[in-house]
């Protein structure tokens, strides 16, 4: 907990002009000008004579901008009148908040304060050294099989890298990767600790992985389900018959009913992306006329022509 001698450091300090936001700042706005500043005035990386003191005070107005709580009991007491006297932190500050864990960095006079009491033997809050590293967002482009099966694969990405300056480039970057069974187009991978990496001894960001299924020959994905198209005899379509479909993942039987036409979609159930619940693959029949290249064929066809001469395909077309 907090105590009045400590509040004081920062009665005095406007956090908000150090950060240089206005009061109605909301938390992401916080944030990102935080990452932003102390990124640029880190004494690693940073060239500026007042660095150290700069990223100090940074770090100071995050540790309280950046926690609701504190927050909250800052701007209270900001909102007292001038002339008031200021003995001790605004009423309830004591009873629910302490400071420190979960922020990036600890520093500057509040937190010269705290480590003196440390050294002291007093229990005060732990400060945590370093600047913790940025999530990263990627795209990852898997084969359909990959899908179906899972496993480990090394994937080329091209992430985004930010430098001292705030300028972002793109870089190629090779990683190992298990893809989960059953993942869909559009959906995330988060691999923890590979982000940026932290400043100091602040810990890596993580890396986000959008999957994208490359297009596929003979598939097409939407969604959690998979359409393929399968060419049929016209006998095997009118008698009837029992096919062997290609999926992703093997061959199955499929039994075309007799009397089926060109276009029609046959399902096999759960036989789609193995994802829960899993998809399924959709058969779309399409009727494939055998070439008349020789005498023999085009005899046949003639044979068929005079067995089928009251069928007219355009019938549906006259008037």
């Amino acid at each position: 907990m907090l105590d009045a001698a400590l509040l004081k450091l920062m009665d005095a300090k406007d956090y908000y002009a150090v950060l240089g936001l206005k009061r109605t700042a909301n938390a992401d706005d916080i944030k990102r000008t935080y990452r932003k500043l102390a990124r640029k005035y880190h004494p690693d990386v940073s060239k500026e004579a007042d660095a150290e003191e700069r990223f100090k005070s940074i770090a100071e107005a995050y540790e309280v901008l950046g926690d609701a709580d504190a927050r909250s009991a800052y701007d209270a007491a900001a909102r007292r009148p001038q002339g008031r006297q200021k003995s001790g932190p605004p009423p309830g500050w004591d009873d629910s908040h302490e400071f420190g864990g979960g922020k990036d960095f600890q520093g500057s006079a509040f937190f010269d304060e705290l480590f003196r009491r440390q050294a002291a033997g007093e229990r005060v809050p732990r400060a945590r050294q370093g600047l913790g590293g940025g999530d990263q967002h990627a795209k990852a482009r898997i084969d359909l099989e990959d899908s179906y099966r899972g496993g480990t694969r090394m994937l080329l990405l091209s992430v985004p890298q930010s430098d001292a300056q705030g300028l972002v480039t793109m870089r190629e970057r090779q990683l190992e990767v298990r893809i989960p069974k059953g993942i869909r187009d559009g959906q995330h991978l988060r691999l923890a600790g590979q982000g940026d990496p932290g400043l100091g001894s602040g810990a890596a960001g993580d890396l986000y992985l959008e999957i994208n299924i490359a297009p596929d020959p003979h598939f097409r994905v939407d969604g959690r389900d998979v359409y393929v198209d399968m060419p049929v005899a016209p006998w095997e379509a009118i008698l009837g018959a029992a096919i062997t479909v290609l999926t992703p993942d093997g061959s199955v039987q499929l039994t075309v009913p007799a009397g089926s036409t060109g276009g029609r979609k046959l399902r096999l159930k759960g036989r789609g992306i193995p994802c829960t619940p899993a998809g399924d693959l959709y058969v779309l029949l399409s009727i494939v006329l055998p070439p008349a290249n020789v005498e023999p064929a085009r005899e046949a066809y003639r044979q068929m022509r005079d067995a089928f001469a009251d069928f007219n395909p355009r019938r549906s077309l006259e008037a």
